[in-house]
């Protein structure tokens, strides 16, 4: 069985990172790990979280063909898909799962169109801001500045025709439920 190209995106607060890691808790899961340029965070460990890399390793990684998907987003900080453990996993027919931007997004879909793409969301901009809030690793400018854009990524999402579906979170188990069926959906088609 081929493997599926799983693409998990939606703005910050949404529960994205918790679906993708209980995605992968399934054996026939991998979720990429991306790299970043951006600072580690206290709780966060390079290469489970990211591969946290100095610009211009990524940039070199970028000009060598070697990252599947990037974008330059929060703070000016570059996060990307490292292309090889993505197409050795779809290879052993794994669910690969990618828990990546818009820009990210049409990026692999321009190259993967078969790719099965989600926006998440939150069941409200309240929820949204507890969720984001309640993490405490953002600084409060990081914090307003991520809060003010969700409305326009949301928009920007659904205007892109690159997601094929749009899943409210309003409980991670039913969610992670709810993208299985829609991958074995595709596994069968």
């Amino acid at each position: 069985m081929a493997g599926v190209l799983l693409i998990i995106s939606g703005p910050s607060g949404v529960g994205k990172s918790t679906i993708c890691r209980k995605l992968a808790e399934r054996p026939d899961a991998f979720l990429s790990v991306s790299a970043t340029t951006r600072k580690r965070r206290e709780n966060e460990v390079d290469g489970r979280d990211y591969y946290f890399v100095t610009t211009e390793a990524f940039e070199r990684s970028i000009a060598e063909g070697r990252c599947l998907e990037y974008a330059k987003v929060y703070g000016g900080q570059y996060y990307g898909t490292p292309i090889e453990p993505v197409l050795n996993n779809l290879e052993a027919g794994k669910i690969v799962i990618l828990e990546i931007e818009i820009e990210g997004t049409l990026q692999v879909k321009k190259r993967f169109p078969q790719a099965v793409a989600i926006y998440i969301l939150a069941p409200t901009a309240a929820d949204q801001q507890r969720r984001l809030v309640g993490r405490r690793s953002e600084d409060p400018e990081a914090l307003a500045e991520r809060l003010s854009k969700a409305d326009g990524e949301i928009r920007y999402a659904q205007e892109s025709g690159a997601y094929d579906y749009f899943l409210v979170n309003h409980d991670v188990d039913e969610t992670v439920e709810a993208i299985i069926r829609i991958v074995k959906e595709k596994q069968k088609a």
